[in-house]
């Protein structure tokens, strides 16, 4: 196997599919598709024509990614905006999807990795991004499970603790409005609630429905993003809202916490609170420490750093910030914000406009663009 010449050809394949209507992004991940199974086929079977192999390949991929991401959003037209409360229906066929992919063959990593590939329709990137590691690093994993898998029987199912984990990423890319895949997750999230008392799950469904409840709140009228603290709070779903804290609390009756249980309980305080001002933070700390003990999360950690600052004063919240990595992903905005309110805007303001630079979402790096711009023009008056 020459694995150079498939290096060689890879930019030229991708070139032919861009012109036949490909979009670039969609391209590539054909491509790669193609060239995992040029791995798996040509070291018995070469071609006479490897650039017209890959080409042919990697159309049908494409083709067929095509169909399956039509499926997908056909499946999302079906969900309403708010969804339905109570019981799911039966398991379709898009959750037993979900659980074939979760292969007892491969890593929870490789698993979840791949289910959201070929299941979730979310790209490499995003799913790169949603682990914190390089788009080249994550299209790897992604590679080897597929090949992992290519020669096995899909007669097991992963998984429970594998699928909440898709559900969950699933959830949080629509959520934050690049794909709207949250309603479909929460659908999926009630049909597995349904099937099983498991209590992750119900901390799953729990914690998806608080934070859906929020979402009319989440944006102007203009399409800006609205921070937690100033989203007029009339708008939030009461009635999801109480759905999700009555499922939170049924699952935290059976006393046994994971991590969904504990973000469904932070997003249960803030839901109590009839004003930001009236958030009890000192609790949202202690329910952050159990979730770090729970998953030693960066991420977690770094929502810690914002909620020791509101409860205990910003600089308490910029000491918690410093044993955190600063290439960490919205490190840098939750500096800006401590240290504005720290009373230091100058330092505020630059370190607003270099999250902005960073932003992974347009509506993010618009309002960090203009948290700065407010900032400079105080300092300027």
């Amino acid at each position: 196997m020459d694995e150079a010449l498939l290096r060689t050809l890879t930019p030229a394949v991708i070139g032919v599919l861009v012109r036949r209507g490909a979009d670039f992004a969609s391209a590539e991940d054909a491509v790669q598709d193609a060239l995992v199974e040029a791995l798996r086929v040509w070291p018995d079977d070469p071609p006479r024509d490897p650039r017209g192999w890959l080409v042919t390949v990697a159309w049908r991929k494409f083709l067929d990614a095509a169909r399956a991401e039509t499926s997908r959003r056909h499946r999302e037209v079906r969900v309403d905006a708010e969804p339905v409360p109570g019981a799911g229906e039966a398991m379709d066929d898009t959750l037993q999807l979900y659980f074939r992919c979760a292969h007892p063959s491969l890593t929870p990593a490789s698993a979840v990795a791949l289910t959201l590939r070929a299941v979730g329709g979310l790209t490499t990137r995003q799913i790169a991004q949603a682990y914190l590691v390089p788009e080249a690093t994550m299209a790897q994993r992604i590679s080897r499970a597929k090949r992992t898998v290519s020669g096995v029987r899909f007669d097991r199912a992963g998984d429970v603790a594998t699928v909440l984990r898709v559900l969950y990423l699933v959830f949080n890319e629509g959520y934050s409005g690049d794909v709207d895949l949250a309603g479909e997750a929460i659908r999926l999230t009630r049909q597995l609630a349904a099937m099983t008392h498991h209590e992750e799950v119900a901390g799953l469904l729990a914690l998806m429905l608080l934070h859906h409840a929020r979402r009319p709140a989440r944006t102007g009228a203009d399409g800006r993003l609205v921070p937690l603290a100033e989203q007029d709070r009339g708008l939030w779903n009461t009635r999801m809202i109480a759905e999700g804290v009555d499922v939170l609390q049924a699952a935290l009756a059976r006393d046994r916490l994971g991590e969904y249980q504990a973000q469904a309980a932070v997003a249960a305080l803030h839901a109590d609170a009839r004003t930001a001002e009236e958030t009890d933070w000192v609790q949202i700390v202690e329910w952050y420490d159990e979730l770090v003990q729970l998953t030693d999360s960066p991420v977690a950690r770094l929502n810690r750093a914002v909620a020791v600052g509101e409860a205990d004063g910003a600089r308490a919240g910029l000491a918690a910030l410093t044993a955190l990595d600063p290439a960490l992903p919205r490190h840098t905005a939750v500096a800006a914000y401590l240290h504005e309110r720290d009373g230091a805007p100058a330092t505020a303001a630059r370190l607003y406009a270099e999250a902005a630079r960073s932003a992974t979402s347009l509506p993010e790096r618009d309002h960090l663009t203009r948290q700065a711009a407010r900032l400079n023009a105080s300092l300027r008056g």
